[in-house]
Formats: structure tokens, C-alpha cells, sequence
């Protein structure tokens, strides 16, 4: 199975959708660097302080979860686009 894309590079709507396909991959290693990495990253930052409230991680784990939600919302499964 094959499928081609074409776009008018001289129209603007056309030219804002090449872009958007062809950073699509980019996009896709985005969303999974801040799903599976940033979170650990900020919880190590904050886990190397003694004195860390823990209402700092509960509002860590309230960002990520929205986050998720709007992944899921958008249908947009991270596991899926990277492999």
C-alpha cells in the first residue's frame, strides 16, 4: 500500500500543512520527551532537596496528568508514533 502527498508550496494553507507533515516526527519526539522524561527529570530535581514539600510532587503529578488527558483526548498515543 502506497500513499502521496501533494501540496501547493505556493499556496499558504498548503505550505503550513507540508510543514506540519514533515515535522510531524518532530513533534512525535517532543511529546515523548516531556511524557517520559521530563517528569522523571523535574521529580529528581526536586527529590536531591531535603526539605521538598510533598505538594510539590502532587502538583507534578497534576501537570502530567492533564497533559495525558489532552493526549488521550486528542487521540494521540505517544507509544504509537515512537517505537
Amino acid at each position: 500500500m502506497k500513499a502521496k502527498l501533494e501540496y501547493d508550496l505556493n499556496n499558504s494553507d498548503d505550505r503550513m500543512a507540508h510543514l506540519r507533515a514533515v515535522k510531524s516526527l518532530d513533534m512525535a519526539s517532543v511529546l515523548f520527551d516531556i511524557t517520559k522524561n521530563l517528569r522523571k527529570k523535574v521529580e529528581r530535581q526536586y527529590e536531591s532537596i531535603d526539605d521538598t514539600p510533598d505538594d510539590v510532587f502532587d502538583g507534578i503529578n497534576t501537570v502530567f496528568n492533564e497533559i495525558y488527558n489532552i493526549l488521550e483526548s486528542n487521540n494521540i498515543n505517544i507509544d504509537e508514533l515512537i517505537d
